[in-house]
């Protein structure tokens, strides 16, 4: 793998870049964010699909870390679908605040719950249609249930990853749904759900919003990007978040190849 550093030497793709030539650099950053992030995973603690979808509509304008700092006791008090339809709106908000906007999640929460109860028998349905159908479930939410507890591939657009596909200038699109369309392009549909786990893995610990630590990228080399950020190796160090800094990450019960630190429960940090 080239370093950062030669990074400086290499030409940034043309912006007449190929069609053929954006595909295959496309594709050799995401083998090469597989090399670093060989234990990439949804970083929001689940043990079942009702949980996962959940701690998705949770995950809104929030961490996944204090999602997951949140969930255990939400899902002591309401372990299924049935049970959340009938939770109290108060007491349902009140565990759910720490999340942030929890009264609108609350609101999701008890119409998906219901829903789900009422429409579905209580499970949660393996497809995107039904996924979209439900209070507080958009697009997002249901590729990263449908990929995580259902292995049905599919893409998810978040903040990271829309900003660094158009970092790496494999779409401008801005609109969520489009984003998707044109990176789905890019790759075989078996890759899909990896790829979102790599490129938001990345995004959150190196390819950061306001200060990318270019210095310390392991696909400078391919970035048309590169320079955004501190190109310094040393300070670009410094720059890295959860495991790549030597810091807990944001799952309490991270799988068992995860190289980092749990994360600390609510109030431990």
């Amino acid at each position: 793998m080239e370093s950062a550093k030669a990074a400086k030497k290499k030409k940034s793709p043309a912006k007449s870049e190929s069609r053929t030539a954006l595909v295959r650099r496309a594709r050799r950053i995401n083998r090469e964010l597989a090399e670093v992030y060989p234990y990439a995973h949804p970083e929001l603690d689940f043990d079942n699909p009702f949980q996962l979808l959940v701690a998705t509509v949770l995950s809104a304008q929030t961490t996944d870390l204090r999602v997951n700092q949140t969930t255990p006791a939400l899902f002591a008090a309401y372990p299924t679908p049935e049970d959340m339809a009938a939770a109290d709106p108060e007491k349902l908000e009140q565990l759910i605040r720490p999340t942030g906007f929890f009264r609108a999640k609350a609101k999701s929460l008890i119409g998906l719950s219901t829903a789900l109860r009422d429409r579905f028998d209580g499970e949660v349905p393996g497809r995107l249609a039904d996924l979209v159908s439900l209070p507080g479930v958009g697009r997002k939410t249901a590729n990263v249930v449908l990929g995580n507890a259902f292995g049905v591939p599919g893409i998810t657009v978040d903040t990271h990853f829309g900003r660094l596909v158009r970092r790496w200038k494999w779409t401008e699109a801005e609109d969520a749904e489009k984003v998707e369309a044109e990176v789905c392009s890019l790759f075989p549909k078996s890759e899909w759900t990896m790829l979102s786990h790599r490129v938001i893995f990345h995004g959150r610990r190196v390819c950061h919003s306001r200060r990318p630590a270019c210095g310390a990228c392991p696909i400078a080399p391919l970035c048309p990007s590169y320079g955004e950020g501190e190109t310094d190796p040393e300070k670009a160090k410094k720059l890295l978040k959860y495991e790549m800094g030597g810091q807990p990450g944001q799952r309490l019960k991270p799988p068992p190849d995860y190289p980092g630190l749990p994360a600390r429960p609510l109030g431990a940090e």
